[in-house]
């Protein structure tokens, strides 16, 4: 069983960046494939980026695109989802999360490990 504990979350304005990072207990991490969702009050959980077990490949909303970076380090069994130019919208639990897909996903129900999430939080 693979544990992800998330970490970088926080509060920042308008504009401004945050990386979160997300380290995973099992040595055979590399063999997941990695993505980040996410979940806002009172919506549904979506898919935020993915990136397939060798990260050759990655994928991401399109709300994202260009802002926001998936990148992994598998010699430290470790996800990171760097945030650029955040919007007031982009506030949410974010989740790491490892699928068996080894290629990547976009949909949740294909991940079966989750972290406990990190709230972030742009403020106007």
């Amino acid at each position: 069983q693979v544990q992800l504990v998330e970490s970088g979350g926080g509060l920042v304005q308008a504009g401004g960046s945050l990386r979160l990072s997300c380290a995973a207990s099992e040595r055979t991490f590399s063999r997941y494939a990695m993505g980040w969702l996410r979940q806002a009050p009172g919506k549904e959980r979506e898919f935020v980026a993915a990136m397939s077990w060798s990260g050759g490949s990655t994928y991401y909303t399109d709300s994202v695109k260009g802002r926001f970076t998936i990148s992994r380090d598998n010699a430290k069994n470790t996800v990171y989802l760097q945030m650029n130019s955040l919007k007031p919208e982009d506030t949410a639990v974010y989740y790491c999360a490892a699928s068996g897909v080894l290629a990547g996903t976009r949909l949740p129900y294909e991940y079966h490990y989750w972290g406990q999430g990190a709230q972030v939080t742009v403020s106007s």
